[in-house]
């Protein structure tokens, strides 16, 4: 039987998990991202190029320099990054796409939920980070 939109049930079946060596390249990448920006975040800029985007809580800024400078900007002290999980999928140019569902602390405040997008770039056998949109997970209620 079809749906309303015109596939079957077993064709609205998921696909195959990702290749392992897509999510090996994701699970690299978040455990030294997430360390450089906890340990020493002047480092990220060597991760982004002149036409990276970082969205940060709806402000975007371009560039390892202006990305930068952004992270150094915030206010606390000390952070630590932790992954709830994360999903991967290979673009159709060879990058990788990254989203980030997490925690993070701050100096003495309690965690905050997040969620982090990476696109990863592929130029010769390296990847950069092209793209990079950050929100925390605030819920205000009335």
């Amino acid at each position: 039987m079809a749906s309303q939109e015109g596939l079957s049930s077993k064709e609205l079946q998921p696909e195959p998990s990702v290749d392992p060596q897509v999510l090996a390249i994701a699970q690299q990448f978040l455990l030294q991202y997430y360390q450089i920006f906890d340990t020493n975040r002047p480092a990220l800029g060597a991760l982004y190029r002149d036409e990276s985007k970082l969205t940060f809580e709806g402000q975007t800024y371009t560039g390892p320099q202006k990305i930068v400078q952004k992270f150094l900007s915030l206010t606390f002290q000390s952070v630590v990054h932790d992954v709830t999980t994360f999903d991967v999928q290979l673009t159709i140019d060879g990058g990788v796409l990254v989203f980030v569902v997490g925690q993070l602390k701050t100096d003495d405040n309690p965690a905050m939920g997040f969620s982090q997008t990476f696109y990863l770039k592929q130029i010769g056998d390296s990847l950069f980070v092209m793209n990079d949109i950050f929100r925390l997970s605030l819920h205000h209620t009335a």
